[in-house]
C-alpha cells in the first residue's frame, strides 16, 4: 500500500465514523484555536505596547513628584525646576525639557459635554512625544508667553464634542474657562486614550490651576546612549535645588521609558506562556482523544488488518496506515481551529482594553506554527496504536470476531 492509497483510506475511516471523529477532533479544534488567537493577541497589544512608548518617547525620562511615606520633606516640582535642567552647563547631556501640569474636568461645546485630561503644556512637548496634526496648528511660543487662551484637541475629544463639524476656530469651555480651538490631533490611543484638552501652561497656571507648580517634567537626552548620563544630571541639579542631604531619599522620581518597557515586556512575555499553556492543555486532551479512537479503531479492524497481513502489507504499512490517519485527524482539526481562530480575530476587529485598542496579529509563523503543532500532537498520540496494530498476528487477526 502507498501513501496515497493510505490516505484515502484514512478518509474513509474518517467519514465512515463522522460523529466519533469529529469529536476526537474537538481537543485539536480548541486548541489549536485558542493557542492561535491567545498569541495573536499577544503579539497586538505588544504592537500596540511599543508605538505607545514610542508616541510618548522611547528614551525620554519624565520627572515628578515621589509619593512615599519615606521621605518626610517633600518639594514640589516647579517651573524653575524646569529652567534649571534647561542650563547647558549644569545638564549639557539634556536637549529638551518639557514641563506639564494636567487636571480632570469637563470640556462643553453647546449642548456637547466630555471628561477630559486637561494638560498644561509647552511647544516643546511635540520633540518628547509624538503629537500629529489632524488640522490646524500646535501650542506655540508666543501663546505661552501670552498665556493665550487656545487649545488643540485630542482625537476623540474633537469627536465628542464637534462629531463631522471642524472645530477650528470654534470656542469651547473648559472649567468654566472660554478656549478657542486652533487645532486637533491625529488618533494615538496609549495609555491615557485621546480624550484630552492641551493648553499653553501658563494658561492653565493663571486661569485654572494657580501657582507655578508642574506635575511632570519631560525630558530628552542629545542621545540615546547619554540616557544614563542625564538621569545623573537630573538627580544633582533637583538635589540641590531642593535641598536634600545626602544619604537622603529624593523627593522626585525619575521614570525610564526603556526600563518600563522592558518590564511591560517581560510582563507580556510571561502572560503569554500561561495563556497558551490553557491551548497547550486542550492539545493534550486532544491527543489523549486521538489515541483512545485509534485504540478503538484498533479494535474494530483487528480482522482487516489480519487480511491485509495475509495478502502482503507488511508492519511498516500498517503502521504507516494508522499514523497517516491519526495525522489526518489531528491536520483536519487543526485546520478547523485555525479557520475558527481566523473568523474570531476578524470579528474581534479592535478590542478595547482600558484606554487601549488592541487588534489581533496573526503571522504565517504562527500558522505554521500551529499546524506543525497540531500534525506532531497526531502522529505521537497516533504511534502506539499503529504500533500495536503493526504488531497484530495475522492468523490471530484473521479469527477476530
Amino acid at each position: 500500500m502507498n501513501v496515497w492509497e493510505s490516505f484515502k483510506t484514512a478518509w474513509q475511516s474518517i467519514l465512515t465514523n463522522k460523529m466519533r471523529s469529529g469529536l476526537t477532533m474537538l481537543g485539536i479544534v480548541i486548541g489549536v484555536g485558542a493557542v492561535v488567537l491567545l498569541v495573536a493577541l499577544g503579539q497586538g497589544f505588544q504592537t500596540n505596547l511599543t508605538t505607545t512608548f514610542n508616541d510618548m518617547g522611547a528614551s525620554a525620562l519624565y520627572v515628578s513628584t515621589v509619593s512615599s511615606k519615606d521621605v518626610t520633606v517633600i518639594r514640589p516640582l516647579t517651573i524653575d525646576d524646569a529652567e534649571a535642567l534647561q542650563d547647558k552647563t549644569l545638564a549639557p547631556s539634556i536637549s529638551v525639557v518639557s514641563p506639564t501640569r494636567q487636571t480632570r474636568s469637563t470640556a462643553q461645546y453647546g449642548n456637547n459635554s466630555a471628561a477630559v485630561t486637561v494638560m498644561g503644556i509647552t511647544p516643546s512637548i511635540s520633540q518628547i512625544r509624538n503629537y500629529q496634526l489632524e488640522q490646524g496648528r500646535f501650542i506655540t511660543d508666543q501663546d505661552v508667553s501670552g498665556r493665550a487662551s487656545v487649545a488643540v484637541l485630542g482625537y476623540q475629544t474633537a469627536q465628542d464634542l464637534f462629531g463631522s463639524e471642524s472645530p477650528l476656530g470654534k470656542s469651547l469651555r473648559v472649567a468654566g474657562v472660554r478656549l478657542q480651538v486652533v487645532g486637533t490631533l491625529q488618533k494615538m490611543g496609549g495609555f491615557g486614550g485621546d480624550s484630552y484638552v492641551l493648553l499653553p501652561l501658563t494658561t492653565m497656571q493663571s486661569k485654572l490651576t494657580g501657582g507655578r507648580e508642574v506635575q511632570q517634567i519631560a525630558v530628552k537626552a542629545a542621545s540615546p546612549d547619554l540616557v544614563d548620563t542625564v538621569i545623573a544630571e537630573i538627580s544633582s541639579i533637583l538635589r540641590t535645588r531642593h535641598y536634600i542631604s545626602p544619604g537622603a531619599p529624593d523627593d522626585f522620581q525619575i521614570t525610564d521609558m526603556r526600563e518600563m518597557l522592558s518590564s511591560m515586556e517581560a510582563t507580556l512575555a510571561a502572560f503569554s506562556i500561561f495563556m497558551g499553556s490553557v491551548g497547550a492543555i486542550s492539545l493534550v486532551v486532544g491527543g489523549i482523544g486521538i489515541m483512545n479512537i485509534m485504540l478503538v479503531s484498533v479494535t474494530e479492524r483487528t480482522r482487516e488488518i489480519g487480511i491485509r497481513k495475509a495478502i502482503g502489507a507488511r508492519r511498516r504499512d500498517i503502521l504507516l496506515q494508522f499514523l497517516i490517519e491519526a495525522g489526518v485527524i489531528s491536520l483536519t482539526g487543526g485546520m478547523i481551529g485555525l479557520l475558527l481562530s481566523l473568523i474570531g480575530s476578524r470579528l474581534m476587529g479592535n478590542i478595547a482594553i482600558g484606554t487601549e485598542t488592541i487588534t489581533p496579529e496573526i503571522s504565517g509563523t504562527i500558522i505554521i506554527i500551529a499546524l506543525t503543532v497540531a500534525i506532531g500532537t497526531g502522529l505521537i498520540s497516533g504511534t502506539y496504536p499503529a504500533l500495536r496494530a503493526a504488531r497484530l498476528d495475522p492468523i490471530e487477526s484473521l479469527r477476530h470476531e
